[in-house]
């Protein structure tokens, strides 16, 4: 396996990875059914991030070209046909079949069996709402847009807090951390979080994020050399982004930051100066009209998201946390 990456072509590193993965089946290196490298491996190889490998691998597995088991590893698709897996939504339809034969050798009929899970779901449902949690990271566009997601992901109502507010007027925010249950922010600010906490005796969790690899993908995909305009409310976000971009492999764009516009025609002004537009969720909405009345395309919304293993982390913390609290009522 040779893998040689030309990165002063101006193609993207992630295309230039996922072709050297069609042309290593081509030639026979690969063969249906084998077991490739995985991503870590992939990318300490190659030097460049996970993420670009992540975004090479996704898009074959699109194409039917890779096959990812969770668990196992990532396959070269079978041809004659597509490796057998299962889904989420299918295992879980197992689990449900099966508690159904359970429930009707017990002599509850199927009427009794959807009345109960449903009672169930609902109190479990309100064992995740009834908790105070408190989400603290660094600028206000990702700490609103996590709020309103861990809110829907979680099923919980999240208090949000800017950091650096928190660090300029400590003693303003005392009361609403020593009322929380649990505190959320970022592995990044996990360490200046814990300084300002200090002795309040509440469990902190750190989640991992990362940028929604459909984000980075779509902004890859834009011609070389064009000229595209990021619209945030905060250098701090914009800066963020722009390091996402690089870490990702994509050096063949040029960025200009836009954090506001005091009437509609100097935001018209701003979109007509850009070949694309790229916003952070807050601004989406303000931007879509501009940027389709100026013929920029559809705008491109940057998004970082927790991983799933951090929002599992989160449920779990959450529902041991209420039902120890409903124990101490019964």
């Amino acid at each position: 396996m040779r893998f040689e990456l030309k990165r002063e072509t101006g193609v993207p590193l992630y295309i230039q990875v996922k072709n050297q993965i069609k042309e290593n089946i081509e030639q026979g290196i690969w063969t249906p059914g084998s077991k490739i490298p995985t991503e870590r491996s992939l990318a300490q190889e190659l030097n460049i991030s996970r993420n670009t490998v992540s975004m090479a691998f996704r898009e074959l597995e699109a194409e039917g070209i890779l096959v990812c088991q969770q668990g196992r590893g990532t396959f070269i698709a079978e041809s004659d046909e597509a490796v057998r897996r299962e889904s989420r939504k299918e295992r879980l339809l197992k689990i449900i079949d099966i508690a159904m034969e359970e429930a009707t050798t017990l002599g509850f009929n199927l009427d009794e069996f959807l009345a109960i899970t449903h009672v169930r779901a609902r109190e479990k449902q309100e064992i995740l709402s009834n908790v105070n949690i408190v989400l603290i990271e660094c600028n206000r566009e990702q700490v609103e847009y996590f709020a309103r997601e861990l809110a829907h992901s979680v099923g919980v109502i999240v208090q949000p807090i800017i950091l650096n507010e928190l660090q300029r007027q400590p003693d303003k925010f005392q009361s609403i951390l020593q009322k929380a249950d649990i505190i959320i922010t970022t592995l990044f600010h996990l360490q200046p979080v814990r300084e300002i906490v200090g002795k309040i005796d509440t469990e902190i969790i750190a989640l991992a994020l990362s940028p929604l690899l459909d984000s980075i993908v779509r902004i890859a995909r834009l011609p070389n050399g064009s000229n595209v305009g990021i619209f945030c409310t905060s250098y701090l976000f914009a800066d963020k982004m722009i390091a996402s971009l690089r870490n990702a492999g994509i050096t063949h764009l040029r960025f200009e930051r836009f954090l506001g516009a005091e009437n509609p025609s100097e935001l018209e002004e701003q979109v007509a100066s850009v070949d694309y537009v790229i916003t952070s969720p807050s601004r989406k909405t303000e931007l879509a009209g501009p940027a389709r009345a100026l013929g920029k395309g559809e705008v491109i919304e940057f998004i970082y998201s927790p991983d799933q293993a951090s929002i599992d982390l989160l449920k779990s913390t959450v529902l041991e946390l209420k039902q120890k609290n409903l124990k101490k009522w019964e």
